[in-house]
């Protein structure tokens, strides 16, 4: 039994000697991404249009679900002043969301380094 013992810690001493010599080859290089020349002045912009068009949705969503609810109560439809309560408590989800994922994605990225 200690001659089998005696080959198991020698074999895994000769495994982590090997893996130790391939863990600077494991290791990727310090690469990060970055735009080509010129390039980040039109990705801001597509951004920024991204982001105006959203926001532009949630007043949208916002002004649908009042009219909603207003219509329910002149017409006497309870269930579109239902849906026009709920719509903007989507819309205020949707808002928290907008406001609290690009926090979250930045800190799983990080620097976005490789």
């Amino acid at each position: 039994m200690t001659s089998l013992t005696t080959s198991a810690v020698v074999l895994s001493s000769a495994a982590a000697r090997s893996i130790g010599a391939l863990h600077p080859l494991l290791v990727p290089l310090d690469i990060c991404p970055t735009a080509p020349p010129g390039a980040q002045k039109y990705a801001d912009q597509i951004t920024g249009y991204v982001l105006w068009g959203v926001i532009s949705l949630f007043l949208v969503g916002v002004v649908v679900s009042v009219g909603a609810i207003v219509a329910g109560r002149v017409f006497n439809m309870p269930h579109a002043s239902k849906y026009g309560v709920v719509g903007i408590f989507v819309v205020l989800l949707a808002v928290i969301a907008y406001l609290v994922a690009p926090g979250i994605v930045q800190t799983m990225l990080g620097a976005g380094c490789v």
